[in-house]
């Protein structure tokens, strides 16, 4: 399917505005981004379907990209993941949100392909800035850096909602924490997803 583009994309790459991007926006895209969505809903500039990547932004064009609840959805990760780090700037950043994969709630959605875990975007980062656990790199050439990483603790019940900001404060004190918490707690108190930040690597 070829990308239904609703705005004068080049003039916006070229303006004097940072392009700023948000990947499956749904009809609630933020003011100021580039609403991006496979389905045709008001206020996305452009419908498109990720698995064929980015191919309407230019190399080294793009300042941020938001995302949230998209990748579980994406079949080729990996291809999307290339896109991103090819369009962001050398400095621009990716904001993420994705599923844990000890949220029950996740696996009621068919339309979810993947889980992720603490390590999951470490298969993109350089060994000498990884975790304590190292994971293999050498699956793939796309690297980036890890700015920020969040493990997020929601319920929709009130009760559970107040001991799960309890959680999420201790668990996030330190990325050591977080390793701990994954291995050997994330299914007594599960987790409801992973934010995180992350850059191109130079």
């Amino acid at each position: 399917m070829c990308a239904l583009i609703r705005i004068n994309l080049e003039q916006v790459i070229n303006g004097k505005e940072p392009v700023i991007i948000e990947l499956g926006c749904g009809p609630k895209k933020k003011d100021g981004r580039i609403g991006v969505d496979k389905v045709d809903l008001p206020n996305v500039d452009i419908v498109a379907d990720l698995e064929n990547g980015l191919p309407f932004f230019p190399d080294d064009s793009v300042v941020e990209i938001h995302f949230r609840s998209v990748f579980e959805h994406i079949e080729n990760f990996e291809n999307l993941m290339k896109e991103i780090v090819r369009v962001l700037k050398d400095n621009g950043k990716a904001h993420v949100s994705v599923p844990h994969f000890s949220n029950p709630y996740y696996y009621s959605d068919y339309t979810h392909r993947r889980f992720f875990g603490l390590y999951t975007f470490y298969y993109f980062v350089d060994a000498e800035r990884q975790l304590k656990r190292k994971v293999p790199n050498f699956y793939t050439d796309i690297r980036i850096n890890i700015i920020s990483q969040r493990l997020i603790f929601k319920s929709p019940f009130w009760f559970s909602r107040q001991i799960k900001k309890l959680l999420g404060f201790v668990f996030n004190c330190h990325r050591s924490i977080q390793e701990f918490y994954e291995e050997h707690l994330c299914y007594i108190f599960p987790c409801y997803g992973i934010e995180m930040v992350f850059t191109p690597s130079l």
